[in-house]
């Protein structure tokens, strides 16, 4: 493994009417609990050959014994007030252990692909910042090479409003934007995508 690329997986721990809450207002907690599951699973499957370290930040507490494979991903738990002092702490506690790239993703993305991941380590070769830009006016993907605090401070996260933000605290940086995807938050973002049509029929 490459100790100077790090992966860093943001996961919430699943627990029945605590994840997609905003989804789960059309399909009810236990769909978005198997949604939720479905969304893991998929995200497993995009990062275990990537070639590099990798690290699973849970929300609440670490999970010993679960989806996550302890020979390839090590465990670590979120810490901070709001989700941007949490990635901010994550990316600083990579850069003392010496990682010269670190790019952190969520576990809300069903049309991920590894090489999204590939594209986005290669590109922090020439460009200070990756970016995963998502419909919603988020982001799907950071990654540094160095810390830049500022885009981790005074953000409403979960709105449109995030990416926008962020690009404006990069003005003088090179950033680098990937291809815009689709991150899964409500009905709409899934109710057309054959992938999850056998979570939406009538029961």
């Amino acid at each position: 493994m490459s100790h100077k690329k790090l992966l860093i997986i943001f996961t919430r721990n699943p627990v029945l009417g605590k994840v997609k809450t905003r989804l789960a207002k059309t399909v009810g907690d236990k769909i978005a609990l198997d949604i939720y599951h479905f969304l893991l699973q998929k995200t497993k499957e995009v990062t275990k050959k990537i070639s590099c370290d990798k690290k699973v930040y849970y929300s609440e507490k670490i999970i010993e014994d679960d989806l996550w494979d302890q020979s390839i991903y090590q465990k670590k738990e979120q810490y901070g007030n709001d989700l941007g002092e949490r990635m901010k702490n994550a990316f600083n506690d990579g850069f003392k252990k010496n990682y010269e790239k670190i790019i952190v993703i969520g576990t809300d993305l069903f049309d991920l692909e590894p090489t999204h991941i590939n594209e986005a380590f290669k590109k922090l070769n020439h460009n200070n910042v990756v970016i995963g830009p998502a419909l919603d006016g988020g982001y799907y993907l950071i990654g540094l090479k160095k810390l830049h605090p500022k885009i981790f401070q005074n953000k409403n996260w979960g709105t449109s409003s995030v990416r926008k933000e962020t690009l404006k605290n990069l003005e003088k940086v090179d950033v680098h934007l990937l291809p815009m995807l689709n991150d899964v938050d409500v009905i709409e973002d899934i109710k057309n995508h054959s992938a999850f049509t056998k979570f939406l029929k009538p029961r």
